[in-house]
């Protein structure tokens, strides 16, 4: 089922997308719903981000061959890097990326955002997909003169545009061997699959659980492959994951 969060008539709605139509849902997608059978055109209405998570996980250096690409990571992490980031920083599918300074490295992660479906706290590795509602394309756009000057992360990633989520949350997926992939001004610049992580989507739930509780809404970043590229002005930046669809943006300087 591919969920999507849309405005129509002054109104935000979540809805299943079939095709290029919109079938608006009643209730609640982390709980109990409908789907109505009155269909609305996907042009017709503003694609809004899939949600505005409650709290936005992300975690560091999970790809084996990110470790090293950049200054401050030289060795492998013998546990997930996890920090929070604002879910202010959130936006949309072909919304603007506005970079908050000039000259500093800037750089897109492509990454599988995972979204949680229900509460749990310290749930086995085993379970731990039980508690997803589904996954979705995640852009973790990154200041590192900050990241670098600050030594923890979270103002280098939480500047507001920095978190494009979307385009839509996918529910029926298996997440251990998906693609991804990074297009900047249609060139590719990662590519990497969800088999490579170091910690896979189950044990990232079960780490994250382990020491605080996980809700529904929650959103777990789960890491970006090799090829981090500075964005510019004028970019065009698409992140791609197999099995969801593409999530497009473009940059601008503020």
């Amino acid at each position: 089922m591919r969920i999507i969060r849309f405005e129509h008539q002054d109104t935000v709605r979540y809805g299943q997308l079939i095709g290029e139509q919109i079938f608006p849902i009643d209730g609640d997608i982390f709980g109990e719903f409908a789907i109505t059978a009155q269909a609305l055109a996907q042009h017709h209405v503003k694609l809004l981000p899939p949600l505005i998570p409650r709290h936005l996980y992300a975690i560091g250096l999970n790809y084996l061959d990110h470790v090293g690409e950049l200054d401050f990571a030289k060795q492998l992490p013998i546990e997930p890097i996890s920090f929070l980031v604002s879910s202010q920083a959130v936006i949309g599918h072909e919304e603007y990326i506005i970079l908050n300074e000039a000259n500093c490295r800037i750089d897109e992660e492509a990454e599988l955002a995972v979204v949680i479906g229900k509460n749990g706290y310290q749930i086995a590795e085993s379970q731990a997909l039980d508690y997803v509602l589904g996954y979705t394309c995640g852009n973790d756009v990154s200041n590192r003169h900050r990241q670098n000057q600050d030594g923890q992360w979270f103002r280098a990633k939480s500047y507001p545009t920095y978190k494009p989520l979307g385009p839509w949350i996918e529910t029926s997926l298996d997440p251990s061997d998906l693609e991804i992939t990074a297009t900047l001004n249609g060139q590719i610049v990662q590519r990497g699959r969800t088999s490579q992580l170091l910690f896979s989507v189950p044990k990232l739930i079960a780490f994250l659980s382990s020491f605080t509780p996980l809700y529904a809404g929650d959103v777990i970043m789960t890491g970006t492959p090799k090829g981090v590229s500075n964005l510019q002005n004028g970019d065009t930046v698409e992140i791609t994951v197999e099995g969801i669809g593409t999530l497009r943006n473009f940059v601008k300087m503020n």
